[in-house]
């Protein structure tokens, strides 16, 4: 009967494993960077577009006190 986990005697059998790894981590931080960038991007557009608006909007909402004393 084959064991169901294989560890190999000679570890260089783990070099391509690790470096396999090694490079998807690097893929995934710099897939996350390019994310994070493009949202800045998207966010500074939108405020370009809509900050007026937005801040016509909050000028006119009431300010709510949220304190927990009340006397």
């Amino acid at each position: 009967m084959m064991e169901f986990l294989y560890f190999p005697e000679d570890k260089t059998e783990y070099i391509p494993a690790v470096i396999t790894l090694i490079f998807f981590a690097i893929a995934a931080v710099i897939v996350m960077r390019l994310f994070v960038k493009a949202a800045k991007k998207e966010e500074e557009k939108a405020n370009e577009q809509f900050g007026e608006q937005m801040q016509t909007k909050d000028a006119s909402k009431p300010k709510h006190n949220h304190s927990s004393s009340h006397e």
